[in-house]
């Protein structure tokens, strides 16, 4: 990323966070400039929904709310939390089957022991016909109350195997959320470096080709302070829709940070990944941005992209570098374009000729 334009977008977060919190009288504790700087730069999409709906019904937000939104939606153990109650929900579960089925083992014992009982006494008595009775009515009754503990038994493991299932979903769902942009639905920052980590083992492992393209929205900056942040994130989820329409299969799409977006292509070479990077750019600016509140045609949106390809020895860092500069290139050259590395070395070899 362009250090200067990184400067710049993060500077006019900050100075947008400091502005909320003089407007609301709040002091820049770190907590509280951490709600208004994400606010700004609207990367959680249900804490920004939070404050507006505040916003909408009060002037002024007050120290508790601001409290309980830290609380609620950037609280760094809010995850951790809900992981461990759920972790020991499910092993008090577990504890609770495996309880039950040693209980169930210890009533089948002692079942077998008393037919093994009966079958003695069956053998002793088989001439005393009240003994006999005695004996088939014993069998009957241990028989009649096996099958109602066996029948506890089968409702208790349908009770737990429906409990576990319901945790298991949770986890999976805070799982996908520590992976998810918010706003956006797509990949997130942690989710990409993950994945990109593991494609490109996969890829020198096994002499495949993988690609990566970085995308940042054309004067996204100026668009956001004309016309608001809400319809910023408009803007940001028009383009993860038109991202999300030209991926298919182990392709993956991710919110960069901002307003930038990037799509690992697994088994795809280079001009495989223009010819992607093409449709989503045509995909983009064939959209037009309405606000949703007034009805107003707010026109166009472009993307300038930047396409690079896994080299012999490359890392994460220097890929996504290759991929940053034939975006910026892009930027240079008149936004709304696609660059590659290949036009990057070529400007660089002109400029040295």
């Amino acid at each position: 990323m362009d250090q200067k334009d990184d400067f710049l977008r993060t500077i006019g977060y900050g100075e947008a966070a400091i502005g909320h919190l003089k407007a609301h009288i709040t002091p820049a504790y770190p907590r509280n400039y951490e709600i208004w700087y994400t606010y700004a730069a609207g990367y959680n999409q249900s804490l920004n929904k939070a404050l507006n709906a505040l916003l909408r019904n009060s002037e002024m937000i007050s120290a508790e709310d601001t409290a309980r939104i830290y609380e609620e939606f950037l609280a760094p153990h809010r995850f951790g939390d809900r992981v461990e109650r759920i972790g020991g929900k499910l092993s008090g579960e577990l504890r609770e089957v495996v309880n039950a089925i040693d209980s169930a083992r210890k009533d089948a014992l002692a079942y077998s022991e008393t037919l093994e009982g009966a079958s003695g006494d069956l053998a002793r008595s088989a001439k005393d016909e009240l003994a006999l009775q005695r004996i088939v009515e014993t069998l009957v009754s241990e028989t009649k109350d096996m099958a109602t503990r066996n029948v506890d038994l089968e409702e208790k493991l349908r009770d737990s195997k429906r409990q576990i299932e319901e945790l298991r979903v949770s986890l999976e769902t805070i799982r996908n959320e520590t992976l998810t942009d918010p706003l956006t639905g797509l990949a997130n920052r942690r989710c990409l470096d993950q994945s990109l980590e593991r494609c490109i083992i996969d890829a020198q492992s096994n002499n495949m080709p993988l690609s990566l393209l970085i995308s940042d929205i054309d004067h996204f900056k100026k668009f956001n302070d004309v016309y608001g942040h809400q319809t910023g994130d408009q803007v940001l989820r028009l383009v993860a829709t038109a991202v999300k329409q030209n991926v298919k299969g182990q392709d993956i799409a991710a919110r960069f940070g901002g307003e930038e977006f990037c799509i690992l292509l697994p088994r795809t070479d280079l001009p495989a990944a223009l010819r992607v990077a093409e449709h989503v750019r045509q995909s983009v600016m064939g959209k037009e941005l309405i606000k949703r509140s007034t009805g107003e045609r707010l026109g166009r949106i472009t993307i300038s992209i930047g396409c690079a390809m896994l080299r012999p020895g490359d890392t994460s860092d220097l890929i996504i570098d290759r991929a940053d500069q034939a975006m910026y290139l892009a930027k240079r050259q008149g936004r709304n374009r696609v660059c590659t590395e290949l036009d990057v070395a070529q400007q660089e070899g002109s400029q040295v000729a």
